[in-house]
């Protein structure tokens, strides 16, 4: 029994592993690679220079590879990558990069992309994320391993999300999200550290005091982001067993721009100076 539905339109250029499975009435362009026992459901538009990993299941209407929505854009050849094993649900759309991004959005591995989700141009997600239904993502975001986007969550472009962190449904992000911390709200703020989240992953008690720890300085300390950092640096001789973590919300902050971090309070609450303003 053929693999691919006859009403399926596939340009012969294209390249899918003979395990491949495609539903009624999908498009699949001259550029497109599909691996080994990847499925895709009817009607979905899979175009561009798109290259799409093994094991993966793209359910129907699934727009793929599509141009970005930036002026910019001239039609390069900049492309889409998705590695292996996600689950991509109905209506979801993701763009290729552009030539003045990255020339490419990349979707890792493990992850649930559910109904509805966007991914803009020149997006870069980790691995063993869940997007709930209708999280958008503007150009340009980072999403580190891990990452949970409660439904209806809104990225501005250029943000990071660092590993482990969590937003609540209909979380609106205006800065940069830590590693291991809960946001909340329209402007997001931060809430708690996602200490459920990583129980569930296998971490111990000792490494959940750390990254309690670690939000402390930041959020619960009345210091700077600047005074943070050394204070977080310096728990490394306290936690032992959590240095992997101790470093990657290190290296997170070192890499903090103008937007700064997501505080504990909106901004119009802010006093001038608190974490958060890159100050």
């Amino acid at each position: 029994m053929s693999l691919i539905h006859p009403t399926a339109l596939i340009d012969p250029a294209a390249q899918l592993h003979p395990t491949v499975q495609v539903g009624a009435y999908s498009l699949i362009g001259p550029h497109v690679q599909i691996g080994e026992g990847s499925a895709i459901g009817s009607h979905c538009v899979l175009e561009g220079h798109t290259r799409i990993g093994a094991h993966n299941t793209i359910h129907s209407y699934a727009a793929l590879g599509g141009a970005p929505q930036d002026k910019k854009y001239a039609g390069e050849p900049t492309r889409l990558e998705i590695g292996d094993r996600n689950v991509i649900r109905e209506f979801c759309t993701l763009h290729r990069g552009t030539a003045n991004g990255r020339g490419v959005t990349r979707v890792g591995d493990d992850n649930m992309l559910m109904a509805y989700v966007h991914l803009a141009h020149d997006c870069q997600v980790g691995s063993h994320t869940v997007f709930a239904n209708n999280a958008q993502l503007a150009g340009h975001v980072q999403v580190g391993d891990w990452v949970i986007l409660g439904g209806f969550t809104v990225v501005r472009q250029f943000l990071r999300l660092g590993a482990h962190s969590f937003t609540a449904m209909c979380a609106l992000l205006f800065a940069d999200l830590p590693p291991f911390v809960v946001c909340q709200g329209q402007p997001a703020v931060a809430r708690n550290v996602n200490a459920e989240g990583l129980r569930r992953r296998g971490f111990s008690p000792a490494r959940i005091a750390a990254v309690r720890a670690m939000y402390k300085a930041l959020y619960r300390e009345n210091l700077t982001l600047q005074a943070a950092q050394p204070r977080i640096a310096a728990l490394l001789a306290q936690h032992l067993e959590a240095a992997s973590d101790v470093a990657l919300m290190s290296d997170f902050l070192a890499g903090v721009g103008k937007p700064g971090i997501v505080r504990r309070r909106a901004r119009s609450e802010a006093a001038e100076g608190a974490v958060g303003e890159g100050a």
